[in-house]
């Protein structure tokens, strides 16, 4: 039931921190994995390592999500080239820095987050995944057995940041970083997108559902890992590769009939 033998699956952010991983994990199963990234180098890069370490043919693109033109020019050549597209991964977001900017202002307060940056995460981790699925997944309801769309949403889809673990002591409250907005509510759009998009095809075989993941270690400052891993009932952060067998679930046959639906992996936070 895990089988992706000659799957397309398309992945956006392919070439970044997880979207590695996730091309890994269909790879393992046999599937074609699709890299998009802003970057050439950095997709076919990718791409040439899961070709020599799975024996699976990848291929690496570079694309701009937020450009319509660009997804249906990649969508063309996808279809042209393999015929298909199975499966969408909408892996691609933003992840807005917590840090002061110019003059020691905190730019990611809410109060003075700028309207700019704001426009351009929605763009990435919203816009991108829309047109995305509107492209991408209506290759996929064309099949004739339908498909998968997973949008990669996160523990920050469910619950508010604890703006605690960001404090520094010494810092007055008008400079303290802060986790910008912008990340948790387009992570809570990417779930309403997920139920919108499960029952717009259903009737046409493509099921989508939504991962969400906890943070993933990433040699992060160790006050921030301990901080925030006393959030978590675990104990500590994911590892970058525990996720890679719930990929595998929710885009093979063993999710058959399982659409609509938020697989939240945070080690626990959630629940506390």
């Amino acid at each position: 039931m895990f089988d992706l033998t000659g799957k397309v699956i398309v992945i956006t952010g392919g070439a970044g921190l997880l979207g590695e991983k996730h091309a890994e994990a269909v790879a393992e199963f046999g599937a074609k994995p699709v890299i998009l990234d802003l970057f050439q180098a950095k997709s076919e890069a990718v791409a040439e390592r899961i070709r020599d370490q799975y024996g699976v043919e990848a291929i690496g693109l570079a694309i701009d999500i937020t450009s319509e033109e660009q997804i249906i020019g990649s969508c063309k050549l996808l279809l042209d080239k393999f015929g298909k597209i199975d499966v969408l991964i909408n892996n691609a977001a933003n992840n807005p820095k917590v840090e002061n900017g110019k003059k020691g202002k905190s730019f990611s307060r809410l109060e003075n987050f700028d309207l700019e940056l704001w426009d351009q995460d929605l763009m990435v981790g919203l816009t991108g995944s829309f047109l995305s699925a509107k492209h991408f997944g209506y290759a996929i309801s064309q099949n004739p057995n339908g498909g998968v769309i997973l949008n990669i949403s996160s523990d920050l889809g469910l619950i508010a940041p604890d703006q605690r673990i960001y404090r520094k002591e010494g810092v007055s409250e008008e400079q303290q970083p802060v986790k910008p907005v912008t990340y948790s509510v387009i992570k809570h759009g990417i779930i309403g997108l997920t139920k919108y998009l499960a029952t717009y095809w259903a009737d046409q075989g493509v099921r989508c559902n939504a991962l969400a993941p906890a943070g993933v270690y990433n040699n992060q400052p160790e006050e921030f890992v301990q901080s925030l891993s006393k959030l978590i009932p675990l104990g500590r952060m994911a590892r970058r590769d525990e996720y890679k067998a719930a990929i595998q679930f929710l885009v093979s046959e063993a999710s058959s009939y399982m659409t609509g639906t938020v697989l939240v992996m945070d080690g626990g936070r959630s629940a506390w």
